[in-house]
This record gives C-alpha cells, structure tokens and sequence, in this order.
C-alpha cells in the first residue's frame, strides 16, 4: 500500500466523480483506477461499486474512508514540518467572484507565481453559490467569495472587505435625488442576482430600514448592471472603487443621502479535509494580496 493509492482512493470517494479527482491529482482516470485497483488487490477487497456510469463506496469503502484521510493527514503534516517554504509544483484551480476577477485577481496570480513558479494556476469566475458547490465536489482547490461560507464541509478565513455605493444615472433625478430608503421603493432596483454574495448586504438594508422592492432587474454581470445604471433604467450600488470612477465621469450620480451599505466581507474558503500545504500558502498570499479599491480593468 503507498500514499499515492490512499490519496486516489480518498479523492475519488469525496469528489464529484473519478474525473474531478484525477484532475486534483494530476493524472489521467485510467492511472487513478489503476491505483485504486491496486489498493483493493493488497486488502482484498472492492472498495468501489463500479458500473457503466457511477462508482459508489462499498461499506468496507465507507468504513475505510476517514482512515485514509488520517493518514494522509498526518503524510502532510509531516512533509509540513520537513519544509515550510517548499515551493509549490503542479496544478491549482481556484474560483473567485466577479468582483475579485475584475479587481486585485491578476495582483493574486503574478504574486502566486512569483513565490512558485512551477504552479500552473487555473482560476474560473462565477457566482458564490456556483463556486461553494464547485469547491465542495473537489472540482476547485480553493474559493475566494462573500462569506463566510454555511457549508460544513467548508471552512473560511476573513481576508478583506469591499465597500459598495448607491448609484444612478445623473439625468435620473436631476436635482431631486433619494434621501430616504424607502425612496428606493419607488425605483427599479437594478442588482446582480440572489446567488451572488452581494445579496448579503442588500437583504441587511433592506431589513434594517423596513423596504420592501417591488421592481427588480437582475443581472449575473457586473459591467452590465453598471451600464444599465448608466442608461436610466434604476438605481443600484457598486464597488465604492467603481463607482467613483464612473462618478467622476459624469456617468453615474453617488447617491450620497441615502443610508449607507455596510462593507461586504470576503473569505477564502477551502474544503475542511483538505490539508494540502499548498492551501495553507495561498491563503497566506490571497491575505496580502486582496485589495478591492483597485479600479477594474473594465473602466
């Protein structure tokens, strides 16, 4: 028995399905069910069910499960100890959101690739609930998103805060802008949709100030929720960075009076049995990376 059996036979037993664990491994599907197969020849015994389309644990399989992650866990920690600074080699995907991609994402990847230059890093952007569910499968190694996240098979760790403004078009209101909350209520409130993590510090508005919204446009893409502001059709907030350059520009009007949102914590969020060194360091390089009052590249 080796660790590279144990760890293909814990990463396909927790990951959406052999191809996700070969893919956090590095190595193709057949060299992942040689290695399980192998594993099943020394005990004896299938720890997969395999037919055509799925491969489900055994009870031997489900019995053997959190042992192979002690094992592996203790393997990391002892390779932890041998050398803190190791640099990294292989393969990361990580998720972020929309924001991050558009703001301090490159700043992440060039100081990733700075400290380890022999990771290749594969970063995809969606919306937060998409990227939990991802992370959760094994199809991504970590997650950087409005959190913390209420999954318990994910842990999150606090690394920064976005601040957001209410804003809309200038020719909207002209000289009449919205003082009250509930001035909103009389717009259409233009937002990204209920599945981003922004969702988070609206719903807190709208409570804490008793508005109800009665006309609601959605959009899963920030710029264009942006250039919907721009032309008139509501009012919305976006990132404080953003939205002053647009300000500044004669695009959008800062709707100063109106109660302020509060900032929008972002966590990185990783899968709890998930050891690797490799998280660790990249949470410690996301920690100095994040910056949010970087102007997107879009303006």
């Amino acid at each position: 028995m080796t660790l590279k059996q144990l760890e293909a036979f814990y990463w396909a037993a927790t990951c959406k399905n052999f191809a996700v664990a070969a893919q956090r491994l590095d190595i193709s599907v057949s060299s992942l069910s040689k290695r399980i197969g192998e594993l099943e020849s020394t005990i004896g015994a299938p720890l997969f069910n395999r037919d055509n389309r799925s491969a489900v644990l055994t009870p031997l399989g489900e019995r053997m499960l959190p042992h192979a992650r002690d094992v592996l866990g203790a393997a990391e920690h002892f390779m932890r100890r041998a050398n803190d600074a190791r640099a990294l080699s292989g393969r990361c995907r990580f998720g972020v959101g929309e924001l991050t991609s558009l703001t301090w994402m490159p700043r992440l990847i060039a100081m990733i690739q700075q400290a380890h230059p022999n990771l290749t890093v594969e970063p995809h952007a969606n919306l937060g609930q998409a990227l939990e569910v991802m992370l959760e499968n094994g199809e991504l190694d970590f997650a950087i998103i409005a959190g913390p996240s209420t999954r318990t098979a994910i842990a999150s760790h606090a690394i920064g805060v976005a601040e957001f403004i209410w804003v809309a078009a200038p020719h909207r209101y002209l000289d009449d802008p919205p003082v009250r909350a509930e001035q909103v209520a009389d717009a259409t409130l233009i937002t990204l949709p209920n599945s981003a993590g922004t969702v988070r510090i609206l719903d807190e508005w709208l409570t804490e100030h008793h508005v109800r919204i009665s006309r609601r446009m959605t959009c899963e893409n920030l710029g264009a929720v942006a250039g919907m502001l721009r032309e008139g059709l509501g009012v919305g907030f976006l990132p404080k960075a953003w939205a002053r350059t647009l300000v500044q520009r004669g695009y959008l009007m800062e709707l100063v009076a109106l109660p302020p949102l509060r900032p929008l914590q972002y966590t990185f969020q990783w899968r709890r049995d998930d050891t690797r060194a490799m998280v660790q360091q990249l949470r410690d390089i996301a920690v100095r990376a994040v910056d949010f009052d970087i102007t997107p590249c879009l303006v």
